[in-house]
Parts: C-alpha cells; structure tokens; sequence
C-alpha cells in the first residue's frame, strides 16, 4: 500500500510517502521537511506535496495537545498548544478535503511508539512507553496492546519532579508549571539553565549528571503507574551518548531495589534508544494511514 505520512512538529514538518507491506517491511519513497512557519504558509505547502503522489491513506502524528475525540467538534485540531499561531488550528480538515483520501491521527508521540511497537524495539510487546526528550517533553504510552488516549492524551511531559538540591533557583522553563519534567529537562530548558546549547555542553558532565536525575525520576513514575515492559527514549537531548548509561544508573539508584523483575534486572535492554533511527515517528504515521484505510472499507 502506497501511504502519506506526515511527523508535524513544532520546529518541521517531515512528510514522506512509504510503501508499506502490514508489520514486515516499508519502503520510504520521497521525503521532504518544511519548516513549521504559520499555518497559512505550512499547510497548503505540505498539501501540495502530497497532491498527486497516488497515496491511498495520510497517516497525521501531530505535536499537541490535540483532538482526538472523533465525535468532537474540533476534532482534527491542534488545541492548546502554546506554538504561536498554531492554538485552534484544523490540521486534519484541509487534508482531507484537498487529498479525497481517510486520514488517521494522532500525537507525534504515539505515532512514534506505534513506529516501534509495529516495526521497531517495542514489537510484539503488549505494554511500552516512548519518550521524547527534544524542544518539548512528550510520551506515548500502549497498555495492554493498545495506545492510551483517555479525556485528551497522554501529556506525561508535565509531570511535576521533584528539583534537585544543586537547582532549586532555576525558573522553570514551562509556562504553566514551576517544576515540571518539560519545563526542567527539555533542549530549551538546558539551553536556559547552562547558556548554551546542549550540543555545545557535551564535556561538561554535570549538565547530564542533573538531566539523568530529572529524567530517571519521571521514568521512576512512569514504571511504578503504568509498567512498561519497555521504555524507549527519543529526540534531540538523547544524541548525547553518555546520558543513557546516566538515566539507567540513575533509575537503579531511584528505585532502591524496591521493584525486581527481568527486566530491571537487564537495563540496557529495558530502558533503550530508539531503534528506527530518526524513522519511528514517519512509519507510526504510516500505520495511522493504514488503520484509517481499514477502518474506512469497514465503514
């Protein structure tokens, strides 16, 4: 099946168009970004590269928060979020009129899981979690085979933390918040703590020594509430190879023996990098495009 995939994010748009063969095998035909202006100047041009590309399905793992409720007025639409220009944005409407094609949609976070769970580390796994760590903090969660959605969506990146002794005077870089995971550990929130990019600090070990700290202790609640079997963690702060041996000795350390399994037995294979690369969140979309397909024919 010839699909459409767009990762909408808030600093790009990836679009792609695939060949996907179920849970085997995908082919990425053409891929392009395009940087996420206004609405008004990134719509119609991410419109314009899918016309006539002979796509069956577009598959949308949007940034949020978002409307997923399907009997909602909005929904389609990016909500609340505080990208400028993007609040109240019909993101799904234009495609789908312009496209004639069933759209699926969902967060870019649990695309990018359902990218893992249906062709990465996280296959055949019934319950797992991705996170991403990047301009913004945000998890998509499957429990029990299936992606968690609820009142709105997961939005596991505004859990409050606990700050660290050495942090305390920090402004918390999150509007809403004054100690949460996004507004403490996400890329702007380094750049704000130390005066530099995170790129620009990979020799100094104490930026990532209190970054393992705020991460390891979200990680610490996500796995006494929700019990991933895996733990899969992405974006831009997380090309820093000395931070996963940090988290994972950090999330040992929290943990205190308190919970003993296999898997925490095993950390490198439990709490892992993401294994597509940088494709997770293209071929998560791919299978939001293929679900909306067959939910479409079932209709």
């Amino acid at each position: 099946m010839r699909v459409g995939a767009l990762e909408a994010g808030g600093t790009k748009m990836v679009c792609a168009v695939v060949e996907v063969d179920g849970g085997t095998s995908w082919e990425i035909l053409e891929r392009v970004s395009i940087p996420t202006k206004t609405p008004q100047e990134t719509i119609p041009a991410m419109v314009d590269f899918f016309k006539g590309k002979g796509i069956e399905a577009l598959g949308i793992a949007c940034f949020g928060p978002v409307d997923l409720h399907r009997d909602s007025p909005t929904y389609g639409f990016i909500t609340t979020t505080p990208k400028a220009g993007w609040a109240n944005c019909d993101i799904v409407g234009p495609f789908r009129e312009a496209l004639g094609v069933p759209v699926g949609f969902d967060t870019d976070v649990n695309g990018s899981l359902l990218g893992e769970a249906t062709f990465g580390g996280a296959k055949g796994l019934e319950n797992s979690v991705y996170i991403t760590i990047g301009t913004g903090v945000g998890a998509g969660i499957m429990s029990n085979g299936r992606l968690l959605h609820g009142m709105l969506h997961p939005e596991a990146g505004h859990v409050t933390l606990k700050r660290h002794e050495t942090d305390r005077d920090f402004a918390c870089n999150c509007p809403f918040h004054d100690s949460c995971f996004e507004g403490l550990a996400a890329g702007p929130a380094i750049e704000k703590r130390w005066g530099r990019k995170g790129t620009e600090l990979a020799g100094r070990p104490e930026v990532w020594e209190l970054e393992a700290y705020y991460i390891a202790q979200a990680l610490l609640d996500y796995i006494m509430v929700l019990s991933p079997e895996k733990i899969i963690l992405g974006g831009g702060v997380m090309h820093q190879p000395q931070l996963l041996p940090l988290i994972r000795e950090e999330v040992r350390r929290q943990i205190n023996g308190y919970i003993r399994t296999a898997q925490m037995e095993n950390p490198d294979e439990y709490i892992t990098e993401a294994s597509l690369g940088d494709d997770q969140g293209i071929l998560g979309a791919c299978c939001l495009a293929t679900e909306a397909k067959a939910c479409h024919y079932s209709s």
